[in-house]
């Protein structure tokens, strides 16, 4: 008697499911990545007095500065809770496609993100008295985070193994991640 193994869809969606759940009942990774997120816009805040129009200069690297340390922070507890509980190698001996846990858990870690950077944005509206609430600007936070969390997972899942996974996963993601948080000082239609 042969057994199929689920479909692609179905097997991520039932990883994106086993993450949701358990993060929401326990509230861990959200938590520790918007206090995480909440200090550093803080720490800016008081660090960076300036005047109206050099805020307004500085917005994007200040978030996409939080975003990204609050991302590693919550990519690096998403595999290491995995790896820690032994989940991931449950998952590694499911009769599914290795691409489906990656998915699974690229998607539920991009949720993750979404949920905290949904919360930062009106608090740095707030704080630093800049309107943050443009259709353009969610758009790009919306692809910044999707490549972010693409790479991201594929490095966490690798470092996730080492002993130096909480160091190595910054010192791997980071470079590899200019590209997605690069911002040029000039507007294209000047080079």
């Amino acid at each position: 008697m042969k057994t199929s193994s689920p479909s692609l869809l179905k097997a991520t969606l039932a990883i994106v499911r086993k993450d949701l759940a358990a993060e929401f009942r326990s509230f861990e990774m959200i938590s520790a990545m918007l206090v995480f997120s909440l200090l550093v816009i803080i720490i800016f805040n008081f660090a960076l007095e300036l005047d109206i129009k050099t805020r307004q200069s500085v917005t994007a690297g200040v978030l996409w500065t939080t975003f990204a340390f609050a991302g590693t922070l919550g990519l690096n507890r998403s595999m290491s809770v995995e790896k820690d509980r032994g989940c991931m190698d449950g998952l590694l001996l499911a009769p599914v496609d290795r691409s489906a846990i990656y998915f699974g858990k690229a998607i539920s870690n991009l949720t993750f993100m979404l949920v905290v950077e949904a919360i930062i944005l009106p608090v740095y509206s707030m704080l630093y008295n800049v309107n943050l609430f443009r259709i353009d600007l969610v758009g790009v936070i919306l692809l910044g985070s999707i490549g972010y969390t693409a790479v991201g997972t594929l490095l966490s899942t690798m470092s996730a193994q080492t002993r130096t996974r909480e160091i190595l996963l910054p010192i791997l993601l980071f470079p590899v991640a200019i590209p997605v948080l690069w911002r040029p000082s000039k507007p294209a239609a000047d080079y």
